[in-house]
């Protein structure tokens, strides 16, 4: 064993990719929190979700300085039993780290390697990352199902490691799984480790004359709920702007939601404005009065955390660990009750600009204390000594 212990980390992309969302951002501040702890390596896609050509800075099936990790940008060849196998004999390593569980590539070829014999058996985490909610798992269903039954069947997820980012995700993982995920620990995903200058509460906008400006920032896809969103917007009395912000995921999908563009009254509007850049994120954010997600599942949800940051307040699905605030900055409603929905963004319409500044300053504090919050990196801390070996 080295000075820090290695752990190999097996993620389906990173940085500097941005479209798959929160596993990218989960593991940098995973290397910008723990880095000088823990000699971290990557293995990784060589391009972005939805690229049809690897990334244009890296050098492919080679390793690469990014921050204080060294990533393999694997190439589609590479990603193979074979290759995986000899990854896993090639890099020498005291803890294997996998972020997803259904993810074949990169959590399925890694575990199907260890159990043929083609690659050392090390400690291994695994974070499914909110693949187990009950939104989740409901989203092809049969393939998952199946996949499961399967992967049971040749003992390929025995003598793990699972980490949960809450207890939320634990419950989840336990439904799932039962006594096969023996060993839960919980850690939560960890948030950005410096703020900026663009996170300074100066760079918050008051609510503007005019629509409530609303803000829908995620991947288009089933998981992310934006149907569900655009058909509360059709009952909305108040006049309301909403901006869709996104990599269209699913096309099928974005079809749909096209339909209820199309549906919505006169006083609400509803205009897809693209992808953002990272760099993008913060003032965009900023320029709305509030974030809503309606998601069916998530295990964190860095976006929230984004617009809190942001001086942004959200509105979200109560499928995530973000609990309600008494305040107003965050509020948390049921996916069963869309009448609920309607009468929350009619009643944030309603909202002038001294109780709207009031509300950012109240998101602004829910961020600053969630950054600031030393118990975090220390659970992931202990998580990792101990998954290795060393307390």
């Amino acid at each position: 064993m080295t000075s820090r212990p290695i752990i190999l980390c097996f993620v389906a992309y990173y940085l500097p990719g941005y479209r798959s969302g929160g596993p990218v951002r989960t593991i940098a501040n995973f290397v910008d929190h723990l880095g000088d702890e823990f000699d971290i390596r990557i293995v990784t896609r060589d391009r972005d979700a939805l690229d049809t050509a690897p990334y244009p800075v890296v050098e492919v099936d080679a390793w690469n300085a990014v921050g204080q990790a060294q990533v393999f940008y694997a190439s589609k060849e590479t990603l193979t039993l074979r290759g995986v196998g000899r990854l896993l004999r090639d890099i020498p390593h005291d803890l294997l780290y996998l972020n997803s569980f259904f993810a074949f590539s990169f959590t399925g070829l890694p575990l199907l390697a260890r159990r043929f014999g083609l690659a050392p058996k090390r400690l291994c985490v695994i974070a499914p990352r909110g693949e187990f909610s009950s939104g989740a798992i409901a989203l092809k269903a049969l393939k998952k199902r199946l996949y499961l039954t399967t992967a049971k069947a040749i003992g390929l997820y025995h003598g793990l490691q699972w980490q949960a980012s809450s207890e939320f995700e634990a419950q989840d993982i336990r439904r799932e799984l039962g006594a096969l995920a023996k060993s839960i620990h919980c850690a939560p995903d960890l948030p950005p480790k410096f703020q900026t200058e663009s996170d300074a509460p100066s760079k918050q906008q008051a609510r503007a004359l005019g629509p409530l400006r609303i803000i829908f920032l995620s991947r288009i896809s089933p998981m992310k709920n934006l149907d569900f969103l655009l058909r509360v917007l059709i009952g909305v009395a108040q006049p309301v702007e909403l901006a869709i912000h996104g990599p269209v995921e699913d096309k099928e999908y974005w079809a749909i939601c096209e339909s209820l563009i199309a549906q919505l009254p006169k006083h609400v509007t509803a205009s897809y404005q693209g992808e953002l850049r990272p760099d993008e994120v913060h003032d965009v954010l900023a320029a709305n009065d509030l974030f809503i997600l309606p998601t069916r599942g998530e295990n964190f949800g860095h976006v929230i955390l984004e617009s809190l940051t942001a001086g942004t307040p959200v509105l979200i699905s109560d499928q995530t660990p973000w609990q309600a605030d008494a305040a107003g900055g965050i509020t948390a409603l049921s996916l069963g009750e869309a009448s609920r929905w309607t009468e929350e963004i009619n009643s944030w319409a309603r909202l002038d600009f001294v109780q709207l500044k009031n509300l950012r300053l109240v998101a602004r504090s829910i961020a600053e204390k969630t950054i600031n919050n030393e118990q975090v990196t220390l659970a992931n801390k202990t998580l990792f000594e101990k998954a290795a070996g060393l307390l």
